[in-house]
């Protein structure tokens, strides 16, 4: 109908709510049957989720992909979905570092890079969503996927508890629990998501 909402409502999603959740909230709320969202966030990540409205939809296709993140990566700590709401693999000892030693192991994942989406994720494996076959009990062997990573930043670090603050600018696609995942690899510690915060979507 010619009087329906058309254009974008940028949410800060909240956690506990999947995207879907959000979507399906607006469309009660408008009395839409249009909705979509701009790039998935998981239910315990918070920030920016826009929203088409109406016939705007359509133009989700055409907007900037790129996404910014804020995040908390705890070392030491190895999980099956590579964040804190998993369970836990694995525990070590965090080494002693500087910010320096930080600042030159982040240095690896700038660029073009190719990464392995966490084992819990929505990428499909023979038509199925690897996060479904992972909790019927397999283990899978993802392929790495090309992704870049504009920009990353040691924002903070806290010897004490082992956690570190990172700032992530990337392409479409680029799992920040991947890297928190392979920061500790190459710390020799393992590590994992411990918060994180979308700051910027789409160009919103």
């Amino acid at each position: 109908m010619p009087d329906q909402p058309c254009g974008f409502l940028v949410l800060d999603k909240p956690a506990g709510l999947t995207s879907h959740g959000c979507v399906g909230r607006v469309r009660r709320a408008y009395g839409l049957k249009r909705v979509g969202h701009g790039g998935t966030l998981d239910p315990a990540v918070t920030g920016v989720l826009p929203l088409a409205l109406g016939s705007a939809t359509r133009l989700l296709p055409y907007l900037e992909g790129d996404k910014t993140y804020r995040g908390l990566v705890q070392l030491g700590v190895r999980t099956v979905s590579d964040d804190l709401e998993g369970e836990v693999l694995a525990r070590a000892a965090v080494p002693a570092l500087e910010a320096g030693d930080l600042a030159a192991a982040l240095a690896a994942f700038r660029g073009k890079i190719q990464q392995v989406p966490p084992q819990v994720s929505a990428v499909h494996v023979d038509g199925q969503r690897a996060y479904k076959r992972v909790r019927q009990g397999e283990q899978l062997e993802l392929a790495a996927r090309p992704v870049t990573v504009h920009r990353l930043e040691l924002l903070g670090w806290d010897p004490a508890s082992g956690a570190l603050e990172v700032e992530v600018a990337c392409s479409a696609g680029t799992y920040i629990r991947a890297l928190a995942r392979d920061l500790g690899e190459a710390l020799g510690c393992g590590g994992a998501l411990a918060r994180l915060r979308r700051t910027g979507a789409l160009g919103f």
